[in-house]
């Protein structure tokens, strides 16, 4: 009996150690890639660092000037646009399409494909053909805009309308979130939907008090996500910026209309070589990110109690 026990024992340590041996390289990977990036921030943040000498510690000085700054009131103030409308589109259209793809019709394999493809297209890419299609002279969606008889906004040209446009260019790749949606409708029983039929509920009835609510983890995912995604809203201004000849390498669009949290941090560090000041913005923002999450989840859990 003993030898039996030290031999379970010999096993689950060999065991461990070769847990401990797999381990080892994401535990590196962790270290290199995620925490020593995130504390070098925190560390350069208090400093005055723009890679041509050693950093200088200043103490508070960067996040002082930094609620002194028009552009960082400008550039919340985009992100929080971009995430409050914009997140709201893409989950109400998701949801939207995700119902309508799950109803049982011919070709449904083929219309799920084909919503599905414009997230597979590279952000890059997709940007140039949404500024193509956007361009007030000669773009589509105003000519078909045009055609209808209806007002042809300047679109990435107008400070008014080049958030709209950033956010249309977002909701073209919706595909990765309609999936998700899918798989939760797929994942709810049929015996729910029958009840409420039994109760003569229309198709309104089972969405409103079936579908939505079954989604709601889901969809709590989904704007947690979004708004870090929002925040970090970088490539279409980049390109739009790349593209006109008036921008003079400063990333930000009409009247910093453009102006989201990265690109701020990202002007500020290769632009003006502020890399403290750009930290700092940085540590800001995972601040941020950090109460917005918690409150969320505060909000969601006491929501899950009432009910």
């Amino acid at each position: 009996m003993k030898m039996r026990k030290v031999k379970r024992y010999k096993y689950q340590k060999l065991q461990m150690r070769l847990a401990a041996v797999f381990l080892i390289p994401w535990v590196i990977g962790l270290i290199l890639f995620n925490l020593y990036p995130i504390f070098s921030t925190i560390y350069y943040s208090f400093t005055e660092y723009n890679l041509m000498k050693a950093p200088d510690f200043i103490g508070f000085d960067n996040y002082i000037e930094i609620f002194h700054d028009p552009i960082f009131y400008q550039s919340v103030y985009n992100s929080f646009y971009f995430v409050i409308v914009g997140v709201t589109l893409q989950i109400g259209l998701s949801v939207f399409s995700a119902v309508l793809l799950n109803m049982k019709i011919p070709g449904r394999g083929f219309f799920r494909t084909v919503f599905y493809l414009p997230s597979l297209v590279p952000p890059v890419a997709s940007s140039l053909i949404w500024m193509w299609l956007l361009n007030p002279q000669y773009g589509l969606v105003n000519s078909f805009l045009k055609l209808i008889h209806l007002p042809q906004p300047l679109w990435l040209s107008s400070s008014e309308w080049s958030k709209p446009a950033v956010i249309l260019m977002t909701l073209w790749c919706v595909g990765n979130t309609i999936i998700v949606y899918l798989a939760g409708i797929g994942n709810i029983s049929g015996e729910y939907y029958e009840a409420v039929e039994l109760d003569g509920g229309s198709s309104w009835a089972k969405f409103r008090f079936i579908t939505w609510p079954m989604l709601s983890d889901i969809t709590f995912f989904q704007v947690i996500n979004g708004i870090i995604v929002g925040f970090n809203t970088f490539t279409q201004s980049y390109m739009v910026a790349a593209s006109s000849p008036k921008s003079n390498g400063t990333l930000g669009g009409i009247k910093n209309s453009l102006m989201f949290y990265a690109v701020n941090i990202y002007n500020e560090s290769f632009k003006y070589l502020k890399f403290g000041y750009s930290s700092a913005l940085a540590v800001i923002m995972l601040i941020g990110m950090i109460v917005i999450t918690f409150v969320l989840f505060k909000i969601s859990n006491s929501g899950g109690n009432d009910r």
